[in-house]
């Protein structure tokens, strides 16, 4: 189906082999797991989306309602942190604050279908929120879960890069640009846009040429590290209020980041950050690997201050960051990064002839009761076809005790990895497994 990602049986186990790692390594820091309905009131993911997200949304509407020509009330989530924020919001009397969650679960968005980009992707998120204040403290824990999953996942090195909205905004100021969000959509267009584009696209909104320039100078300081990231927040320096909030924040988050334990390779400051969302209000991310930038941003986010103070009266601030597992799982494959998957089963028992068929599955459920998972021939056939099909399933090992195992008491197995084989005793067929 156009616009949606179905995997064959190994590639969904690596795929589903990833959702394991990031859910140890967000649990490792405390993250808790919830989920929320695919579904959402029109009024609350309509409510703050910004950029180009409402045009995206698949609204929901049953049959007959659409009938009585009824305007559809019911919308797909577009991304998993606006229904956290209602979330958040509907149940903020029997949640612990500051509240840390996961959420591994398909979103939905209009987009054109093209290679992958898809209608139904997983996103796997975290956030942190707080009641009235939340410490930039959090917004250095972001950078250290990354760097955790992403050690782990082993894919090659990676960098994370932040900046801040409130610095940027700050600059803009100083720049004489307004307004503020319109030209931060743009600049967050920069790397798929270029430079000339971006200057037009600021100047449909009144940003005059040489305030542009200027900016996208700025811009083009690209990743900072270590010391020379601190340098350039010196340089910026704070020529109004809101810019030298925005270079203090900055500067305190970096230095909480290295607290981490964050290798300083691994995080930087890179003014062309903007994060298109109009939500976002302060530290912003996103990380790439460094051997293939061409694949982009493969973990984003940031700081949203007002957000679920959309649908209560209390100020909940959070911050958080998404990986859209979908789209980093096909870019991962086609750059040929991804190991071989392994199947989930570990045995296959052969069956070649009826008369072994009880035998077989006494050994299958031996090995299962200890914890081996083992799928079962049901149907004898040729022991070569049978090997073909352990090993084009990702099968390693093969076990079968046809009639001259039976009468000897003995089980065969082989080995498809080193393509070696030994019989066993019978009565010793899962120590032999497990030997393997």
């Amino acid at each position: 189906m156009s616009g949606v990602m179905e995997l064959l049986p190994l590639e969904q186990v690596a795929f589903e082999g990833m959702i394991d790692v990031i859910r140890r390594e967000f649990e490792r820091f405390g993250y808790l797991p919830i989920a929320t309905p695919a579904m959402e009131l029109t009024e609350v993911l309509l409510r703050k989306t910004g950029g180009e997200t409402e045009r995206q949304v698949y609204l929901v509407q049953s049959t007959g309602s659409a009938e009585q020509g009824d305007d559809p009330d019911l919308a797909l989530r577009f991304d998993l942190t606006v229904p956290l924020a209602r979330y958040v919001a509907e149940h903020e009397h029997q949640l612990s604050f500051p509240f840390r969650r996961h959420q591994i679960q398909p979103v939905y968005r209009g987009e054109r279908p093209q290679r992958g980009r898809y209608r139904e992707f997983y996103q796997c998120d975290i956030d942190v929120i707080d009641r009235n204040e939340l410490s930039l403290r959090f917004d250095a824990e972001i950078p250290a879960v990354i760097n955790s999953v992403f050690a782990a996942l082993d894919f090659g090195e990676f960098v994370i890069r932040l900046n801040s909205r409130r610095l940027l905004a700050g600059l803009m100021e100083k720049l004489e640009i307004e307004p503020h969000v319109a030209a931060l959509r743009e600049l967050d267009r920069l790397d798929r846009q270029g430079p000339e584009n971006v200057i037009a696209s600021l100047s449909k909104i009144g940003v005059t040429n040489d305030a542009a320039q200027r900016l996208l100078e700025l811009a083009a300081t690209g990743l900072r590290t270590g010391s020379d990231a601190f340098t350039l927040l010196d340089e910026i320096g704070g020529d109004n209020d809101l810019l030298k909030q925005g270079v203090d924040e900055m500067r305190a988050v970096l230095t909480l980041v290295r607290e981490w334990g964050v290798p300083e390779h691994r995080f930087g400051l890179d003014l062309s950050i903007a994060r298109g969302l109009d939500y976002y209000t302060g530290t912003v991310y996103e990380t790439t690997l460094v051997a293939h930038p061409e694949l982009g941003s493969i973990c984003s986010g940031g700081r949203y201050d007002d957000l679920a103070g959309q649908y209560t009266k209390s100020r909940l601030p959070g911050v958080g960051i998404s990986i859209g597992l979908s789209r980093l799982f096909w870019q991962l494959q086609n750059a040929d990064l991804l190991p071989a998957a392994k199947s989930t089963v570990e045995v296959l028992v052969g069956l070649l002839d009826d008369a072994g068929l009880p035998e077989a599955l006494r050994i299958a459920a031996e090995l299962r009761d200890a914890g081996v998972n083992t799928e079962s021939v049901l149907v004898p056939d040729r022991i070569g076809n049978q090997l073909k099909f352990a090993a084009k399933n990702g099968i390693d090992l093969y076990v079968v005790a046809g009639e001259n195992e039976r009468q000897r008491g003995e089980v065969l197995v082989r080995n498809l990895r080193t393509q070696t084989q030994a019989s066993a005793d019978r009565k010793d067929v899962v120590a032999a497994v497990q030997a393997q």
